[in-house]
């Protein structure tokens, strides 16, 4: 059974910076990409960032230059490094991973709380 974990989050003063991470285990196989998505309170889940098997990245336009994924293809580990933290970035971040086998295959963390205070 495929499993996220991820670790990292916590409480930050703004300006401040946290890494996230994120393992998958379970026996995933031919990764379309890895990736975090973010949901404050209220408000729908947007997208932060993917990253895609050859390197490709993709940002939301509000964390360009801020934030940072990486991938480790080997340890199918995915991280992402968030720097000039500011109060709106507070959510609830998920890892999120896409597999394909006959069909695409969506994988969901648990997710873990980013807190920036002003």
């Amino acid at each position: 059974q495929v499993q996220l974990v991820e670790s990292g989050g916590g409480l930050v003063q703004a300006g401040g910076s946290l890494r996230l991470s994120c393992a998958a285990s379970g026996g995933i196989f031919s990764i379309v990409h890895m990736g975090w998505y973010r949901q404050a309170p209220g408000k729908q889940r947007e997208l932060v960032a993917t990253i895609f098997s050859g390197g490709r990245t993709n940002y939301a336009d509000s964390i360009k230059g801020r934030f940072t994924i990486s991938r480790d293809n080997a340890k199918n580990t995915v991280a992402l490094q968030m720097n000039s933290l500011k109060p709106e970035d507070t959510a609830v971040y998920y890892c999120t991973v896409l597999t394909v086998t006959t069909k695409l295959n969506e994988y969901w963390g648990q997710g873990t709380q980013v807190t920036v205070s002003s």
